[in-house]
């Protein structure tokens, strides 16, 4: 039986989670991927990981070290430290990035998939519902841990900017956070998908034109939100360990 809080949010088990978008068939299915398949932030852990491995120069560690200061404080928007956290690798080989971010996800974030989301995109895909991942993290780390759900890189909208000649460049092309989720997606021509899971205040909006929102590891302010909408929220118990 799906449980109802005293606080009035429907809390879905991993049973009834499972049964219930297997139940309903979707044809799309939308994840946010932070919080929502695997805890952490990949986005700002792989910033800090790259800084650490020397990967950009000293100023500009020093200048993404400062916004993100400014952005905890509240005088950087989301939108912006987002854009900029992909904008400090301008000037390296993607192709460079692209093995960092293969590193970065295999010993970093991997093992913390949560099983019960891993199955949930393994059964849906079964089904044939097409998947897609959308994210304020860059492309690169996103396309990485969407290899373990075997969603290709044409499903995936993620932060990124332009890359010419194999090198990036700092023309940013797109960062899909709050109502810039729902906009890639529309852009992708998906105006109303089956099924949407996010874990933030940031993935509102396109929660909002699903048919069926989840909140998944929700935030305290999504949780908020999901108890007035009527959302569903699911908890995973624990974050895979291999």
């Amino acid at each position: 039986m799906i449980s109802v809080q005293n606080t009035g949010v429907v809390q879905l088990s991993d049973a009834e989670l499972l049964d219930t978008t297997l139940a309903m068939k979707p044809a799309v299915a939308v994840f946010d991927c932070d919080g929502t398949l695997w805890s952490g932030d990949a986005g700002y852990g792989f910033m800090v990981w790259s800084l650490d491995q020397g990967l950009v120069s000293r100023n500009a560690s020093d200048w993404i070290d400062s916004r993100y200061r400014l952005y905890r404080s509240g005088g950087v928007s989301e939108l912006e430290m987002c854009g900029e956290m992909v904008q400090i690798y301008a000037g390296l080989r993607e192709e460079e990035i692209r093995r960092a971010a293969a590193e970065y996800f295999r010993t970093h974030i991997g093992d913390d998939i949560f099983p019960t989301m891993r199955i949930v995109v393994e059964r849906l895909r079964s089904l044939g519902t097409a998947i897609w991942a959308v994210s304020s993290t860059n492309n690169w780390v996103i396309e990485e841990g969407m290899k373990v759900f075997q969603i290709p890189p044409e499903r995936i909208l993620a932060a990124r900017v332009k890359v010419k000649d194999g090198i990036i460049t700092s023309d940013l092309m797109d960062v899909p956070t709050d109502e810039g989720k729902q906009l890639a997606l529309e852009r992708a021509g998906i105006s109303d998908p089956d099924a949407v899971f996010g874990n933030s205040i940031h993935d509102v909006a396109m929660l909002r034109i699903a048919k069926h929102p989840f909140a998944v590891n929700p935030s305290v302010e999504l949780v908020q939100v999901a108890t007035s909408s009527g959302w569903p929220v699911f908890y995973p118990a624990s974050a895979s360990k291999g």
